[in-house]
């Protein structure tokens, strides 16, 4: 059976056999037997190619990661757990975003933390002017999700609030070409913070505020599912959003 997601990867980039093969050093028939699902590559190969193409091994082979490796692989994702959001520092959310050179992603509720910095703000312009896709998902304050983390939490309608502040603070940066806003109604169970492979998820907890609930810092690699989960989360929420048109 053709392996249909190696052979689109490859027309995405402009790839003809001849020339991943020249690459990889092996015969271009090999590199045909690959694509038409005859044969998988061997484990160096599939890494080599994975890195090339900038897809996961899994994605590319499903059935040629043993889950054992598969889990390892995911685990090395894991570059460090912080007990609560405000244990990170905030120079490393400047530098978290400050990384990112083709996409930045934050997908929250309201996190008004970010909103109200500005050195975090002028990264995000920075970002933008240069070239970088900046994405921002917002809650819906009018959305009954948000009326219920605001009633999980003990804090009634401030998590509506926070988003309306969070929305005048931006004012100034949903004018800059490059950086796209869109307003959300999804349960979140997580906040999502990316640049490039890079990301901070801040778990959610019933009965907390996000501050205090648990971030993973995850660094994307080949082969890994854990990152890839929280990347995919986000780009669905994004389509299923609503651009922000609200002054």
């Amino acid at each position: 059976m053709p392996n249909e997601r190696l052979r689109a990867a490859m027309v995405e980039l402009g790839l003809t056999h001849h020339a991943l093969a020249e690459e990889l050093e092996v015969n271009v028939k090999t590199v045909e037997r690959w694509v038409v699902g005859d044969y998988v590559p061997f484990p160096r190969n599939r890494h080599k190619l994975a890195i090339r193409l900038g897809r996961e091994e899994s994605y590319l082979w499903p059935d040629a990661l043993p889950r054992d490796r598969a889990a390892a692989v995911s685990e090395s994702e894991i570059v460090k757990v912080y007990p609560q959001r405000s244990d990170v520092p905030r120079d490393d959310w400047r530098l978290l975003f400050d990384s990112g050179t083709e996409e930045i992603g934050v997908l929250v509720y309201a996190g008004l933390f970010l909103a109200e910095d500005a050195g975090i703000q002028r990264i995000l312009r920075k970002k933008a002017t240069a070239g970088t896709r900046v994405r921002i998902l917002l809650g819906d304050p009018d959305d009954e999700h948000v009326a219920e983390r605001g009633r999980e939490e003990g804090v009634a309608d401030a998590v509506a609030a926070k988003i309306r502040n969070a929305v005048v603070l931006y004012r100034g940066l949903r004018e800059i070409t490059g950086v796209e806003f869109r307003m959300h109604r999804t349960v979140l169970y997580n906040s999502i913070y990316r640049a490039d492979d890079r990301l901070y998820v801040n778990t959610h907890v019933y009965g907390l505020p996000a501050a205090q609930a648990p971030v993973w810092h995850l660094r994307k690699v080949p082969g890994g599912e854990l990152a890839r989960h929280y990347l995919e989360s986000f780009d669905r929420v994004w389509n299923d959003a609503t651009p922000m048109t609200e002054a």
